[in-house]
């Protein structure tokens, strides 16, 4: 295509955010003044939906079973599609947004931005791109911040209908990641036998002592494993008062690596060290996996494309990938498909989330920038992707050979 109608059509998407901008950041400003948690998110899910129904999208709510996750699609299916480079294929492009906050710090993350910005890119690529075939999915991802939504929807399989899967997310720097941790925590319940610690501490059999003992395999377990493993742990219930032999104890343990194979490879030596405790101390051990999240699978084709619509859209001070993050469900996304989450500075560099200083910046200028930014890059990304037919199968090429890397 001529690239002086990409210039146009690009400057026709951020001419369009721009015009919808008042409406993008009032949202984002209700979501953070209204926190909600732990896929309970009803209003936020209905401020988005009710903005997306009112822009000619289908809305689903309820995905993967939970009521504040939803799906929203528009399909462009123009009679004529004017020389459109498809080769057959109608692209579809998926953008994914997070709306809840965290218990007892309301939007510390900042996610009170991202439906907003992705509900902007969205309707932008809807009223500009009609000449041409495609899919635009809105998925409604509630939860990330507890028991991770995601996972519920991939389970009840949610975004197979998508190619890419694109995300935005205020940040202390506007980068891609190039990877993230793959997390598996496991809540351990030791049953032993109470018994008077002075008295007769012979008659009893402690479940703290094979907590304790668990601990300590696990600091063992350190030196064998790859640089990459961090192991975590802590006491979750109080064994009870000093002179009574404790017959309940609770631990909560995390282990992360950049690698999901490998972290499913440690899991029979972490069983051992869990069973061999509760042998020792002569009590039972019963073990919960509670969460598991995957790694990302980078394309770094994906990212590359991404970064270049930010400086397109004059997002100021881009920076390189993130070596290295925590962990999170769109990791388990991004295990099955291409997708990249583009941050937006809004905050000083090196400032921490889940802190105090994202709750007092999140209603800022720079924080409503940082949505209208968002938008305008994830819109020229979508852009691209549609318009280009030689982008996907080049992604989708690069995310296969990347699996045997970072499996």
């Amino acid at each position: 295509m001529n690239e002086n109608v990409v210039c146009e059509q690009k400057k026709q998407l951020y001419e369009t955010i721009d015009s919808m901008a008042g409406q993008l950041t009032q949202m984002a400003d209700f979501i953070f003044d209204h926190p909600e948690t732990d896929g309970n998110e009803v209003q936020a899910a209905a401020l988005l939906t009710g903005f997306l129904k009112d822009n000619g999208f289908s809305v689903e709510m309820d995905c993967g079973g939970l009521k504040t996750a939803f799906r929203c699609v528009y399909q462009n299916r123009p009679q004529e599609t004017g020389g459109a480079e498809t080769s057959g294929r109608i692209p579809r492009i998926g953008i994914l947004c997070e709306y809840d906050a965290l218990e007892n710090l309301g939007h510390g993350c900042g996610h009170h931005m991202q439906g907003p910005s992705c509900l902007g890119a969205a309707v932008a690529v809807k009223e500009v791109l009609k000449s041409v075939p495609y899919d635009l999915v809105v998925y409604g991802t509630p939860a990330e911040e507890t028991f991770g939504g995601k996972i519920n929807m991939l389970k009840a399989g949610c975004f197979q209908d998508i190619d890419v899967a694109l995300m935005m997310h205020g940040a202390p720097d506007t980068c891609t990641d190039k990877k993230c941790l793959a997390l598996s925590t496991y809540e351990v319940v030791y049953t032993g036998k109470k018994a008077h610690a002075a008295i007769a501490p012979e008659q009893g059999r402690s479940a703290f002592d094979a907590l304790l003992l668990a601990f300590q395999g696990i600091e063992f377990l350190r030196e064998h494993v790859r640089d990459d493993v961090r192991m975590h742990y802590t006491v979750k219930e109080l064994p009870g008062p000093e002179n009574v032999v404790p017959g309940r104890a609770v631990g909560k343990f995390a282990l992360r690596s950049f690698s999901r194979d490998y972290l499913d490879s440690l899991k029979e030596r972490f069983y051992n060290i869990i069973n061999g405790a509760a042998m020792m101390s002569g009590v039972t051990a019963q073990i919960t996996e509670t969460q598991s999240l995957d790694n990302k699978v980078p394309v770094f084709a994906l990212n590359d494309l991404v970064m270049k619509n930010a400086a397109e859209a004059g997002i100021p001070d881009l920076r390189p990938p993130r070596e290295k993050t925590g962990s999170t469900d769109f990791g388990n996304v991004m295990h099955r498909l291409p997708g990249c989450c583009l941050r937006v500075r809004f905050v000083p560099s090196g400032t921490a989330s889940h802190s105090q200083e994202y709750i007092q910046a999140g209603k800022t200028e720079d924080a409503h920038n940082c949505v209208i930014y968002g938008a305008k890059a994830l819109a020229g990304t979508s852009w691209d992707l549609i318009t280009d037919s030689s982008l996907l199968p080049a992604i989708e090429k690069e995310f296969e050979e990347n699996r045997k890397t970072f499996g």
